[in-house]
């Protein structure tokens, strides 16, 4: 008896447990699939009282707008130069960096790596205005180098990689000295190598950052030309295209995309990533 009442406690609590992960489910996707069904609706339906959830009329006009309304690929180009040139600089400076950090010994290392990590606690708001006012400084300002160059270096990938490298052995790198390698060679064919789980998880993370960064934009940039992606969306909730409720789903539907191809295509390795960083 005592072995039956346990495994249907165990049965309850697995049902219990499949019940929670439904409804966290549903909680989590409901916005984003009413979002994609409202932007197949016209506007006249969208604003109808009561609404439905499937659209009456399946059309496009939501997405015909985006594309001709609006220059929507130049946005989605400029969006995929500062997150990929974004995305490969952290990588490098990264995994450089934490290179030397783990296996490098020199004054005030410990001091500085610190500092790395204090800046980790910083939030942008704190910074954002002495970062304009540097990019406005030098030039940058309503250029796509004022994305990139201010969040080149990342303090979250240094520190990752550093802990990857200091489980590196060091008599692999003796080993590549004796050898007459040199110390630029001994990180670009020993450790990068061995790195490679930690650079995907890493390259995943800035990835995501970046795509959906909206406040740097906002701040660094002014005109239409050079806005991004989700600072652009903001073009369809003012101005003439305030009111087309269509157009502003299309357009977020779009923006999600990508995001969401890539999720899919690397998820393995996101779920990897958000595994080692927290174990590291």
């Amino acid at each position: 008896m005592e072995i039956h009442s346990v495994k249907t406690h165990k049965n309850l609590a697995s049902v219990f447990a499949v019940l929670a992960a439904v409804i966290f489910f549903l909680i989590i996707l409901t916005p984003y699939f009413w979002m994609l069904l409202v932007s197949f609706k016209s506007t006249p339906e969208i604003m109808q009282y009561p609404g439905r959830i499937w659209p009456i009329h399946w059309v496009m006009s939501g997405y015909v707008t985006v594309i001709t309304a609006a220059p929507f690929f130049n946005w989605f180009f400029n969006s995929v130069i500062v997150t990929g040139s974004t995305t490969l600089l952290v990588l490098f400076t990264s995994s450089i960096a934490g290179f030397v950090f783990a296996k490098y010994t020199f004054r005030w290392k410990n001091t500085l790596f610190w500092f790395i990590l204090a800046s980790m606690m910083v939030p942008f708001q704190t910074i954002m205005i002495p970062n304009f006012l540097m990019v406005d400084m030098v030039g940058l300002y309503d250029k796509l180098l004022a994305l990139i160059i201010p969040v080149m270096i990342s303090g979250f990938g240094i520190f990752l990689c550093r802990q990857f490298c200091e489980d590196i052995p060091d008599s692999l790198c003796e080993a590549a000295k004796i050898d007459g390698a040199g110390d630029f060679y001994i990180y670009a064919r020993v450790i990068i190598p061995l790195l490679r789980p930690c650079l995907a998880a890493l390259a995943i993370f800035s990835f995501l950052d970046n795509w959906n960064e909206y406040l740097r934009p906002l701040i660094m940039l002014e005109s239409v030309k050079s806005m991004t992606l989700p600072v652009a969306l903001s073009f369809f909730t003012s101005g003439t295209h305030t009111h087309d409720m269509s157009a502003c789903m299309a357009a977020a539907a779009m923006i999600m995309m990508p995001v969401t191809i890539v999720f899919l295509c690397f998820q393995k390795n996101f779920i990897k990533g958000i595994t080692i960083s927290g174990i590291k």
